[in-house]
């Protein structure tokens, strides 16, 4: 059980970093502004994304958020690093670019199966 949950907060936190760190950067950074016209991505959706990371990392975080919304949570960030590589790659950037996401990917996946472990005890 003590195991479980070590590892459940520990994905949970680098996943909660990583967003945080990039909304902020999406509101901050002009490397980000660039980057979301590379795509040709309009600039409201930066401040969309940025704002819809924010919340969804109060979801993942807060214990009391029933289990159904932090599925949509998680199910939300899983389409953000799927679209992520999809757009890096249709960019014709390099394939760190393309595949880092996917990474981030695999640790949301191994948090929400941790998180099932949690609550099924």
């Amino acid at each position: 059980m003590k195991k479980n949950k070590i590892i459940y907060w520990i994905t949970t936190g680098i996943i909660s970093l990583m967003m945080l760190f990039s909304a902020s950067m999406y509101f901050t950074s002009p490397q980000a502004t660039a980057g979301f016209a590379h795509f040709g991505f309009p600039d409201y959706f930066r401040i969309e994304l940025a704002i819809a990371k924010i919340i969804g990392v109060f979801i993942l975080l807060i214990p009391q958020i029933p289990m159904r919304i932090k599925e949509w949570a998680y199910g939300g960030f899983a389409i953000v690093f799927i679209s992520a590589s999809i757009a890096h790659y249709n960019s014709g950037d390099p394939a760190a670019n393309i595949f880092g996401p996917m990474v981030f990917l695999i640790i949301l996946i191994i948090s929400n199966i941790y998180l099932h472990e949690i609550k099924e005890v």
